[in-house]
């Protein structure tokens, strides 16, 4: 993870963090201080200079964000596809110019999506419920995880969220091998920033989406778990709990998907026999 210095001399943040001046009252006692809080700014998405979307994200890792939201949001076929990232700060925040093939740009025009994504937003902006409700192939068959790996993942994970350690305010996204170890992670103040951008690292590593399984800090909403499938992930891991429709998906693409990940135990509720060593019932094989 790339750091800066902060304002306080010997002290350094990660990126996506910053200071902020802060009066603390605790236990009937007033002091003043630097806080380290997350970064939050406009992040406009712009494809062959036609604006798409504008997300409010923490402003790190943003060519990751970049390829991982246009593949999730099916943009893009490959990373290839994404034929070039210009980051370009302006006064109102962030522009990700985007340049992708024409036809690609084309088919883009007619599904517009030009409205503010709030934070916790996952389908802000979709104009209809087509373009809002997408059904991805279902995945090719990942490897099987034992319960023990899923352990190991949660155990290790909290250490990682460097922003997070930092500032309390940011959610995880986290890619882990078949034994549990972590390999890639990414934090945004929203979810489904975390999740575009690990997908875009993974991409840019070329991790096989088969080969491991996904870990959110957040609930398994219906598009945690779209963008999942879209992108070929077989496995979803998340700390809190899944909606109905997230269910609904996750069993028409052949997505395991995993909630109230806790280290003393877990639910599943799609397709459980890939989790070894988890009990089955009530789970949907």
């Amino acid at each position: 993870m790339r750091r800066r210095r902060s304002e306080r001399a010997g002290e350094a943040l990660p990126d996506g963090a910053v200071r902020r001046r802060v009066e603390r009252h605790r236990g009937g006692e007033t002091t003043h201080r630097l806080d380290a809080v997350a970064e939050e700014v406009p992040i406009a998405f712009v494809y062959n200079g036609r604006p798409h979307a504008v997300m409010l994200a923490t402003p790190a890792d943003l060519e990751d964000f970049a390829l991982g939201f246009s593949l999730s949001e099916a943009i893009v076929g490959a990373p290839a596809e994404c034929e070039k990232v210009e980051i370009a700060p302006t006064l109102g925040g962030i522009e990700l110019r985007i340049a992708v093939p024409a036809a690609r740009a084309a088919s883009l025009a007619a599904r517009v999506r030009q409205l503010t994504g709030r934070t916790g937003c996952g389908l802000c902006g979709a104009q209809t419920l087509e373009a809002a409700v997408r059904h991805p192939p279902p995945v090719a068959e990942p490897t099987p995880i034992a319960d023990a790996a899923l352990r190991r993942a949660l155990d290790a994970l909290a250490a990682r969220q460097t922003i997070n350690v930092a500032t309390g305010a940011t959610h995880a996204a986290a890619w882990a091998t078949p034994d549990g170890a972590v390999a890639l992670v990414r934090e945004d103040v929203g979810r489904h920033n975390a999740l575009d951008k690990l997908i875009g690292a993974m991409a840019r590593a070329r991790v096989d989406p088969r080969r491991g399984f996904l870990l959110v800090t957040s609930r398994a909403s219906y598009e945690m778990v779209m963008k999942a499938a879209t992108v070929g992930i077989g496995i979803l891991a998340a700390i809190s709990a899944p909606t109905a429709l997230a269910i609904a998906l996750a069993a028409e693409a052949n997505l395991t998907l995993i909630a109230f990940a806790r280290p003393q135990g877990h639910s599943i509720y799609t397709h459980a026999a890939r989790i070894h060593g988890a009990p089955r019932q009530g789970a949907t094989a």
